[in-house]
């Protein structure tokens, strides 16, 4: 089992940077698949990155894709979501959560483990 708790949000304007962090504490961080969610008010939850056990292989959707970037250290058993140039649209609260490793998962419910969330929120 592994708990999961996100950190790094907060305000920024247009165009501005964020990075989050997920920090895990738990037996064998390395050996889980990690994903980035974020669910905007009145929205339903969508998958935004994702990143596998190594850190070899990494999956981004298609509104976030040249903007953000994950990565993650498995010595610091923490995952993190770079995000540039953020856009309004960008405002959610923004989840990690954690699933085995085994194929890299944008399905929201292949996810067993979730942290708390941190809020984004982009002015225009």
């Amino acid at each position: 089992q592994v708990q999961l708790v996100e950190s790094g949000g907060g305000l920024v304007q247009a165009g501005g940077s964020l990075r989050l962090s997920c920090a895990a504490s738990g037996r064998k961080f390395s050996t889980y698949d990690i994903g980035w969610f974020r669910q905007a008010p009145g929205k339903e939850r969508e998958f935004v990155a994702a990143i596998s056990w190594s850190g070899g292989r990494t999956h981004y959707a298609d509104s976030v894709k040249g903007r953000f970037t994950i990565s993650r250290d498995n010595a610091k058993s923490t995952v993190y979501l770079q995000m540039n140039s953020l856009k309004p649209e960008d405002t959610a609260v923004y989840y990690c959560a954690a699933k085995n490793g085994a194929t890299l998962s944008q399905i929201l419910f292949n996810y067993a483990y979730w942290g708390q969330g941190t809020q984004v929120t982009v002015s225009s």
